[in-house]
């Protein structure tokens, strides 16, 4: 009777939700420091009794509930960054910031939270323990999160953690996750090929690096597909590939800029090792030189089992028996979530934000010019997240 009660109430908070969603839809910021963003969320939550902490690198809050007992620890995370990309979805509310755009669900991400918050404000009496709002900035390739960990932001570690991320390229209001890798880590990848440039009319008298790079480019494929096993999945694209002035010049040098994607630790390690000897190996056999850069990013988000488990659970009390699909495969996409599952048990789940009715394969997904969500599910995301808590303080994973 107490989920029911949460989906009822988080029904009667849509308004709120979607208002501030809206609000920060329409001043999307970049990176750690999202000030707006972060004024419009203790604003929309003064009225409640949590005690709020900041940092010294970030804009991020962490909100503490404590309820009236003792008890077990619980954080929910909800990211506030935006996308340095236009926007064109034509929406009334639509990005007022020139080339900027939540084009990821973060603001969705945001209003979610700040709904659970109201939820189990309300419900203060009853809990057993302390409920954490994680309200993060930069995690679009900033690594939000560890800067906010080591802040100390989170200490001492709560005992678990959950997250919610929206993904319009599912159907309406259902609820996703996996146990293990959930989402890969991923890594910048920076190639130089230095040669010697001349006149195009006679490459004998040239090191020419731009076959050396389309060589490189196709070995790095051959690569992947013969050093690691298909079963665990690795990935190098490259995605940029920049060289020369004009038609009738051989370049000194070519840059190559790219992705690497993998799901484990030990693959990650042996990619990054592969990649540079192959990248020197082959401009060696040409006469030139290759200078290898790994930025690395976001580890794999790695999804405790026990807490997919109680995560499925739930959505199936709370919304019904087809409201849950385990994923078979993870994703290649990245999360910094993934910093703190590295520290603490828990789990992230997607939730469905295609129109109800609409062929949800064709929908525009995340990082879209023309991505847009459901707002409607927003109120089943609050109670989810509320639920998570409540139902941990509870129980624990039991």
């Amino acid at each position: 009777m107490k989920l029911q009660d949460l989906i009822a109430g988080a029904s009667e908070l849509a308004p709120r939700i979607t208002e501030l969603r809206r609000a920060i839809h329409a001043e999307p910021e970049l990176g750690l420091h999202t000030p707006k963003t972060r004024d419009k969320v203790r604003a929309a939550l003064a009225h409640l009794p949590l005690e709020w902490r900041e940092g010294p690198s970030t804009t991020g809050l962490v909100a503490t509930l404590k309820g009236d007992k003792p008890g077990r620890s619980v954080l929910l995370r909800g990211d506030m960054d935006a996308l340095a990309m236009p926007e064109e979805t034509g929406l009334d509310f639509a990005s007022t910031i020139p080339g900027t755009m939540h084009a990821c669900g973060h603001d969705a991400h945001t209003a979610m939270l700040a709904g659970a918050a109201e939820l189990l404000c309300a419900r203060r009496d009853t809990l057993a323990g302390e409920v954490r709002f994680m309200f993060q900035p930069g995690e679009e390739g900033y690594h939000g999160a560890r800067f906010m960990i080591e802040d100390g932001l989170l200490d001492p570690m709560p005992d678990a953690a959950f997250a919610l991320h929206v993904m319009p390229t599912a159907p309406h209001g259902l609820i996703a996750g996996r146990s293990g890798p959930l989402l890969a880590a991923a890594d910048q990848l920076d190639i130089v090929i230095e040669g010697r440039g001349g006149h195009a009319s006679m490459p004998h008298q040239t090191l020419d690096p731009v076959p050396v790079a389309a060589e490189l480019v196709l070995a790095l494929q051959t690569m992947v597909t013969r050093r690691f096993n298909a079963h665990d999945p690795v990935i190098v694209t490259i995605t940029k590939m920049e060289a020369g002035t004009a038609h009738n010049v051989i370049a000194d040098r070519v840059s190559l800029r790219g992705t690497m994607r993998t799901l484990s630790r030990e693959n990650r390690a042996s990619l990054a090792e592969a990649v540079r000897l192959l990248a020197a190996g082959i401009a060696g056999a040409h006469g030139l030189t290759a200078e290898v850069t790994i930025t690395e990013g976001f580890p794999v988000t790695i999804c405790d089992p026990r807490a997919v488990q109680f995560g499925e659970a739930l959505s199936r009390q709370m919304f019904g028996a087809q409201s849950f699909l385990r994923l078979e495969d993870p994703i290649m996409g990245a999360e910094d979530f993934a910093y703190v599952l590295d520290k603490v048990p828990g789990a992230m789940f997607f939730l469905g934000v295609s129109h109800a009715g609409e062929d949800w394969t064709k929908c525009c997904g995340i990082h879209s010019t023309r991505m847009m969500l459901d707002e409607s599910v927003m109120p089943q995301g609050a109670a989810f997240l509320a639920g998570l808590a409540e139902s941990f303080l509870e129980n624990g994973f039991d």
